[in-house]
């Protein structure tokens, strides 16, 4: 299971661990990746994803999944996360 949001597509970065002594060793900084079930106002139906904590905030900051996956970009969307936003658009195409 690759450490990537399904949101906001991001992943692991790579930084220094830098001791007291200055001596540097390369590290990674991991995101705080959470298994989350939201769901969909629209569908009336429930997703698991695994989210940044900086991406429910963004979610509920936006009013709920939908109202962030109209907004969010197809490139930093993840397939399954695609595929809600395009369940979600052809409903509310056809209300």
């Amino acid at each position: 299971m690759s450490r990537v949001c399904e949101l906001t597509g991001k992943g692991p970065m790579s930084g220094n661990n830098i001791s007291h002594a200055n001596n540097k060793t390369r590290r990674r900084f991991l995101p705080n990746l959470n298994d989350v079930t939201m769901i969909s106002d629209v569908l009336g139906q429930s997703f698991k994803l695994r989210v940044t904590a900086a991406a429910l905030r963004s979610v509920d900051h936006r009013g709920g999944l939908d109202a962030y996956l109209a907004k969010a970009r197809d490139e930093e969307l993840s397939t399954t996360a695609l595929k809600i936003k395009k369940e979600i658009a052809k409903a509310q195409a056809t209300a």
